[in-house]
């Protein structure tokens, strides 16, 4: 049986300079031996005692940026082995939950003003400054740099690559593709797959089945004078793509004219979330331009492809190895074990706990730590009797008074302040 490979550990010198990252036995005789120390737990970084500086090879953070979870993975370029995968982790966002809590608020206060005290309306003077973002999507960018930064000063990272747009439009617009081409042939036809695969939710336009191969199907058929631009292309799976054959939409459904309808507008509507996806990655690409470090990037298209091209599976991180021009030969494993990375928050601003008609209920205290200890703070306890007896590793969570909630990965209990350790200090994120 193959052994599951991990991340290498993150090196700095006793400077905090950035040094190649080491296999983990190596950390563990170094840290054996006392030439080291452990300098963060997640990602695991060690600094050594003695060494200053030292030969480093070029080092390469490739990015897959997603509405839900990120794609990050450091490629380094060793010259016997060359582009290799030596650290992955797989950034996952809480868009989501922002975006549900900005919608309670909004009711809330929609709630107060128009229901139970009239305000005449009023003109909204309020301006947003150019290159706006809301909040659950600038919460993307955010997150994402502050992994780039971090990884820069505990790598050396001395080059940027990004998937910077999902589809390659100029490939997607071009009218010229033919014979299986735009099946299963050239990058142009990648681009093509990769957005007809996200347009149409990756299932039968015909018949809805999912999670099997599917084939690009001309809408009205080419030779009926079908064209082949993108909205007269759906995806069919094998079955009715034969029934299907030349025949005319309106014949083959003709006993669901719902479908009909239904699939001829899903074809001339753009994308969904198109807009904001791109957005999104466009400002994090101006991010990653104000680092002062060559960028390299790519459309989603060509990540497939050389995905597909080395028989890669697919996975976030592995997804971010094959970015770009870079990514034609990379040398990575399947089974190596990427870093977890869940975002959670540092807390909330809001001091008071509200019903479901928005009016306070009671207020939350005023300080986010308690006997030195904060919620989402890493920790070693120690019980030396009763139910809980023995060691454990888990978050708390603090309460204003000595009893925290420890969460192991077994279970959750209360335990005493005074038997807890700090292993690392919360900083916002869930590591697994």
């Amino acid at each position: 049986m193959q052994q599951t490979q991990q991340n290498r550990v993150l090196v700095l010198d006793r400077n905090r300079q950035p040094l190649m990252p080491c296999h983990p036995a190596r950390a563990r005789e170094l840290l054996r031996e006392g030439k080291a120390a452990v300098f963060r737990r997640f990602p695991f970084t060690i600094i050594l005692q003695h060494r200053e500086s030292g030969s480093v090879q070029d080092a390469r953070l490739k990015l897959d940026p997603g509405s839900k979870t990120t794609g990050i993975a450091l490629v380094a370029s060793f010259s016997r082995r060359g582009p290799t995968v030596v650290w992955a982790g797989a950034l996952t966002h809480r868009g989501v939950a922002i975006r549900k809590a900005l919608e309670q608020r909004r009711g809330h206060r929609r709630f107060r003003r128009n229901r139970l005290r009239y305000r005449p309306a009023r003109f909204d003077n309020r301006t947003r400054k150019a290159g706006w973002l809301a909040p659950s999507l600038q919460h993307r960018v955010d997150t994402t740099m502050a992994w780039v930064k971090r990884l820069m000063r505990w790598a050396p990272v001395s080059v940027l690559s990004q998937e910077l747009v999902r589809f390659d439009m100029q490939q997607i617009q071009n009218p010229e593709i033919s014979g299986t081409e735009y099946q299963q042939g050239t990058l142009a036809g990648y681009e093509v797959r990769e957005y007809l695969l996200e347009k149409w939710g990756r299932k039968c336009a015909y018949c809805g089945v999912e999670n099997t191969p599917l084939e690009i199907d001309h809408i009205h058929p080419r030779s009926k004078g079908g064209s082949n631009r993108v909205s007269n292309l759906t995806l069919a799976c094998h079955h009715c793509n034969q029934r299907k054959g030349n025949k005319p939409l309106e014949q083959f459904l003709a006993k669901a004219p719902e479908k009909v309808k239904r699939i001829l507008a899903q074809a001339k509507a753009p994308l969904r979330d198109a807009a904001a996806v791109n957005s999104t990655r466009w400002a994090l690409f101006q991010r990653l331009k104000a680092t002062n470090l060559p960028v390299e990037v790519s459309s989603g298209g060509r990540t497939k492809w050389n995905r597909f091209q080395q028989s890669y599976p697919k996975d976030h991180w592995i997804d971010a190895a094959c970015v770009g021009e870079s990514g034609a030969t990379v040398r990575l494993s399947p089974d190596h074990k990427p870093m977890a990375i869940t975002a959670m928050g540092h807390g909330e601003r809001q001091r008071a706990r509200l019903n479901r008609h928005g009016f306070p209920v009671g207020h939350k205290a005023g300080a986010k730590s308690f006997l030195g200890f904060q919620t989402g703070d890493l920790v070693r306890a120690v019980v030396p009797k009763g139910k809980y007896a023995g060691t454990h590793a888990g978050r708390i969570a603090i309460r204003f008074r000595p009893s925290f909630a420890l969460r192991t990965e077994k279970e959750t209990f209360d335990i005493h302040p005074k038997y807890l350790t700090i292993v690392q200090k919360g900083d916002g994120y869930a590591y697994a």
